[in-house]
């Protein structure tokens, strides 16, 4: 198989994809096409069909489909312009090819996890953390699986795990750093600040947004959950419990970003860095990873409102 990501400028391009997305647009002169991505294990890519004649076959969004065309670039990116296209055969594809996955091993991430949650000194935050991430079988399956994104960051299989651990990781760093830190309450945060991410977006190979997502989002989702289960956990602290859940509805930082809340916890605040952090570096290693060989600037970027260009070599 031929996948997207070994693809470079000027090289023929055929195979069989999954369409993730399918749009019917006009150019500025009336004509149609259609603006496609496109989508393999190894991620996904911008695909254009300009010519809509006999070559096209019927397709839709969410099929696996045949294509045949040239990569081209578009502002630094590269791009599928297809000729041909028809909807591919069964047998003629396998569909764990075409499901991104975490190049990290899911269960050591995981096991790190663990041992966050038993590093947790609090008999009430371990206790809720316990009730998720040890006790609940669906839930630890789910949470290995899921993606963190639809598209931004982290939009693979293991990709809510990895950047789980990843933000957890950079709280520690933080906890060790400021002791006036409530390091047990920051932690606690950071092993829940996403848990929504499940309900919110649909297992793959759609990854997009389920209807309460798109009504209620992740943020509030994972903060009704922890608060409902710190509400089992007998005598928890209506105090503490009031200050987890505000990290969580604080943890994208503004309000025009989806927060209900700006953080007004020191804690708080950490996570929302942490998290901001990863979300950012890990965006810019997926852009650059994607560029390949590409070193020279690659366009304007509407998430860090920048040209961006790799770091040479020398």
């Amino acid at each position: 198989m031929n996948y997207l990501k070994d693809y470079r400028e000027g090289q023929k391009f055929v195979g069989t994809y999954l369409c993730k997305q399918k749009q019917i647009l006009k150019t500025k002169a009336g004509k149609t096409y259609y603006s496609l991505i496109l989508q393999d294990k190894t991620g996904t890519a911008d695909g254009k069909i300009w010519e809509l004649n006999n070559g096209i076959a019927s397709f839709e969004a969410m099929d696996y489909i045949h294509c045949e065309g040239m990569v081209t670039s578009f502002q630094g990116n590269l791009q599928m312009n297809i000729s041909r296209v028809r909807l591919s055969d069964e047998g003629e594809y396998d569909p764990a090819d075409y499901v991104p996955c975490t190049d990290k091993n899911i269960d050591e991430m995981y096991g790190e996890i663990l041992e966050y949650v038993a590093s947790v000194q609090n008999p009430y935050l371990r206790k809720v953390l316990e009730m998720y991430f040890t006790e609940d079988r669906e839930f630890i399956a789910s949470f290995k699986k899921h993606s963190a994104a639809k598209s931004i960051h982290h939009s693979f299989m293991g990709g809510l795990l990895e950047h789980t651990l990843s933000v957890t990781r950079l709280c520690q760093f933080f906890a060790e750093h400021y002791p006036m830190i409530h390091r047990d309450l920051l932690i606690t945060a950071a092993l829940f600040h996403d848990m929504g991410k499940i309900q919110e977006i649909a297992d793959f190979p759609q990854n997009d947004y389920t209807d309460g997502g798109q009504l209620l989002g992740h943020i509030y989702m994972g903060a009704k959950c922890v608060e409902e289960a710190a509400e089992k956990v007998p005598g928890f602290p209506a105090r503490l419990k009031n200050e987890l859940v505000h990290c969580i509805l604080a943890h994208h930082g503004k309000l025009e970003f989806g927060s209900p809340k700006v953080p007004a916890l020191l804690e708080a605040m950490a996570l929302h860095m942490a998290d901001n952090a990863d979300a950012k570096l890990q965006t810019l290693t997926e852009v650059f990873t994607q560029a390949g060989d590409n070193t020279g600037w690659l366009g304007f970027h509407r998430m860090f409102e920048s040209n961006l260009r790799r770091t040479s070599d020398e």
